[in-house]
């Protein structure tokens, strides 16, 4: 176990801290969980730094650094739709995504020796601008600006989506034991 595999870990552990901040009945509670949130990107930034300036990448590094990622990013979205700040479109899209990029990532790890696909910068930049969509809807930003933002994120999900898929592609292809499907 070395830092960014620990900072990813507080990940895990700061989702469910989000999830009893939100529902909370304190006063501000969307701002103490937004701020919760915030705290995760910032271990995510982290991790990422640590990891590659001091060589300190592991696999279980690169399988989970995502997963956290993924599961704070759909738990919020969760919660803001449950709350009626975020429409059910958005959970949907990312939803299904998500659902794929898992069953393609488990199909990957163990179909091709343990492959791991990490994470690219499209991916990189559309949890960045999931961060900034969510803080611009707690912050109260002006409505029109906040959809914008959450449209503009959403797309750069697919984006990523697609590049994953292509990575995916590259993996089969590359692999010549394996069986067409």
């Amino acid at each position: 176990m070395n830092i960014p595999n620990v900072l990813t870990t507080i990940r895990f552990l700061l989702v469910p801290i989000f999830v009893f901040i939100f529902y909370s009945s304190i006063e501000n509670n969307i701002l103490y969980a937004t701020i919760v949130f915030a705290i995760a990107g910032v271990t995510d930034v982290l991790d990422g730094y640590i990891a590659r300036t001091y060589n300190m990448v592991t696999k279980w590094g690169v399988a989970m650094d995502p997963l956290a990622d993924k599961l704070m990013q759909l738990t919020v979205l969760i919660c803001f739709t449950s709350k009626a700040y975020l429409p059910i479109w958005v959970i949907i899209v990312v939803g299904l995504k998500e659902i794929l990029m898992v069953i393609g990532a488990l199909f990957l790890y163990y179909s091709f020796e343990k492959t791991v696909i990490p994470a690219n910068r499209y991916g990189k930049i559309a949890t960045i601008a999931f961060y900034i969509a969510i803080l611009s809807i707690a912050f109260n930003f002006p409505e029109t600006l906040s959809f914008i933002l959450v449209l503009l994120a959403v797309m750069l999900t697919l984006l990523a989506f697609i590049n994953y898929f292509l990575g995916f592609k590259e993996v089969r292809k590359d692999n010549k034991n394996i069986k067409s499907y």
